[in-house]
């Protein structure tokens, strides 16, 4: 992909990962650590876009005019409560795309086309999907550089992971030979369950490397803060899942050189 963006897309077909959750508070810790950083939620639930304070409502353009009518990136992007934070928002009208898409000609690769001319204006731009499989989530695999994959600790953590490791293959075989992982990111974390260990050592003997040293612990106020459309280090600084989220930013960076 030309320009110096990384391009990163949160994916899991499994809803209640944390995947949303870990879009919004890694970008926002890359954002509060200065480092120039744009959100596109291509989820139809926007909770994204109203996790980081945008309300769904007062939005005039979003990426579903993005993906469905030409327009362009540029003309839909907001600014967020954090400096360094930009925002494509969603909007519920992105429940009807996939059938709107099905029609279009390059269907897949909307979403990378319309991304090419923002990748000189932010160092790390992440895509959060749709917990499906679906043409949204497969535009945002194929717009990317690489997958970051929220993985929870309870049972059946690793089931359905298969589908989506078939699928990214799929994508690297046909649609973006370079998609590579960028990490799996161990979410909900209680430290005082052994489930949570014996998921933990499965998802690291399984991905090896490929896990992020942090874990995101369960946490009260990172479960509220959306409510609050506060990313987490906006609504409680000092918080566990503000910590989480702020040292995963820094693995991520130091990750990427």
């Amino acid at each position: 992909m030309s320009g110096n963006s990384k391009i990163i897309t949160l994916a899991n077909q499994k809803g209640g990962v944390g995947k949303t959750t870990t879009a919004v508070n890694l970008a926002a810790g890359l954002a509060a650590s200065e480092v120039p950083t744009l959100l596109v939620d291509i989820d139809p639930q926007a909770n994204a876009t109203s996790g980081v304070g945008v309300e769904v409502n007062t939005i005039q353009r979003s990426i579903y005019d993005v993906l469905t009518n030409n327009t362009t990136l540029d003309a839909t992007i907001v600014g967020t409560q954090l400096e360094h934070l930009d925002l494509v928002p969603s909007s519920h009208r992105l429940v009807g795309a996939e059938v709107e898409l099905v029609g279009m000609l390059a269907r897949e690769h909307i979403l990378r086309k319309a991304l090419t001319e923002m990748t000189h204006h932010y160092d790390y731009i992440f895509i959060d999907c749709p917990p499906s499989l679906g043409l949204l989530t497969v535009n945002g695999l194929t717009a990317a550089n690489s997958v970051l994959i929220p993985i929870q600790c309870e049972y059946y953590a690793l089931e359905g992971l298969s589908q989506l490791l078939n699928t990214i293959r799929l994508i690297q075989r046909q649609l973006n030979r370079d998609l590579e992982i960028e990490g799996v990111l161990i979410t909900m974390y209680d430290s005082r369950l052994n489930l949570s260990k014996q998921v933990a050592e499965e998802v690291r003997a399984y991905f090896g490397e490929k896990v992020y040293h942090t874990a995101i612990m369960r946490n009260v106020r990172l479960s509220e803060s959306p409510s609050y459309g506060k990313p987490i280090i906006l609504y409680d600084a000092s918080s566990m899942g503000s910590q989480n989220y702020m040292a995963l930013a820094a693995e991520v960076l130091e990750r990427n050189g």
